[in-house]
């Protein structure tokens, strides 16, 4: 049975197949960031308010609106607040806020389509796992020619990450303002300057009065809390580059023609590459003789041949 490994350092025997270290040349300290929980949603978020500008709301106040039509959504920013569970030793809240930019095409009984947007927001709160630390966490930052800069101390409570993609948008409609939700709860009071910023200032209309715009939301994120911790990994040999940098041309400059002649000739450019066996990216059906399944026969659909009849 391997012997463990319980400090850095070089491994004995480790060219032997029946060794410790299993070929591991050493075993190095690394500081590094621990995933301690994560999740993952797949939201749709159904009727989120759209606070929009000044003028779009003036816009949609003056009514004839035949029609609205979502066009895209922007993630601005994400806040993010992460605190204790109480009596539930190394949970986690995590308190999330997403900053949505919507583009919608509204069509007026007269004139032409105009393009519209404002700001969207949707809070979403996770409880993770992120083990316990009461160590307090100092350090300094270089500064060349001046003395180092003493960062203010930190502790080490998890740090939650938040990954997420631009959101789908799904619809959109104008509510009139009798049949609208005009309570507190549901009204957006205060927006950071840095996001009033992207609709040029205070130019977001944030009361309740007149016509108001909803939209639907398909999003995905995956969220994570870290914690800083150190590790010991096996090391097979240190990291060297193997791709040659090096300037052999004469007074640093190279041949266009010979840099070009390396290039790869782009044939997915002009001809899209086809769909891999097994993979159903069209959404037909994998029996299907037609449009891109492969199809019973061996020639058929993406043209896999017999394998896909296996």
């Amino acid at each position: 049975m391997a012997e463990k490994v319980c400090c850095p350092g070089p491994i004995c025997g480790s060219n032997n197949n029946n060794g410790t270290a299993g070929g591991f040349r050493e075993a190095v300290c690394v500081h590094t960031k621990k995933v301690y929980d994560s999740c993952r949603s797949k939201e749709c978020l159904r009727d989120i308010r759209v606070y929009l500008c000044r003028d779009a709301q003036e816009l949609l106040n003056a009514g004839g609106i035949a029609s609205v039509k979502p066009r895209a959504a922007e993630l601005l920013c994400v806040k993010i607040d992460v605190e204790h569970v109480q009596f539930n030793r190394g949970c986690y809240t995590v308190d999330i806020r997403f900053f949505y930019r919507i583009e919608c095409e509204v069509s007026c009984v007269v004139g032409r389509p105009r393009i519209i947007d404002g700001l969207a927001v949707f809070d979403k709160r996770v409880v993770l796992f992120g083990g316990e630390g009461g160590a307090r966490i100092f350090s300094s930052r270089y500064v060349e020619d001046g003395m180092d800069v003493q960062l203010a101390p930190d502790s080490n409570k998890p740090t939650a990450v938040v990954e997420v993609v631009d959101p789908i948008v799904l619809d959109a409609r104008v509510v009139a303002p009798e049949t609208s939700c005009n309570c507190c709860c549901c009204t957006l009071h205060e927006v950071p300057r840095p996001i009033c910023s992207c609709f040029g200032g205070d130019n977001l209309v944030l009361d309740n009065d007149g016509y108001q715009l909803f939209v639907t939301l398909g999003q995905f994120a995956i969220i994570r809390l870290e914690r800083d911790i150190q590790l010991l990994m096996p090391a097979y040999d240190i990291c060297l580059p193997r791709r040659d940098c090096s300037n052999s041309g004469v007074g640093g400059e190279q041949d266009p023609c010979e840099i070009f002649a390396n290039f790869e000739f782009p044939i997915d450019e002009f001809f899209p590459p086809k769909q891999d066996c097994g993979e159903n990216l069209c959404g037909t059906l994998s029996g299907s003789s037609n449009g891109c399944g492969c199809g019973n026969s061996n020639s058929g659909g993406c043209g896999c041949g017999s394998k896909c009849n296996s």
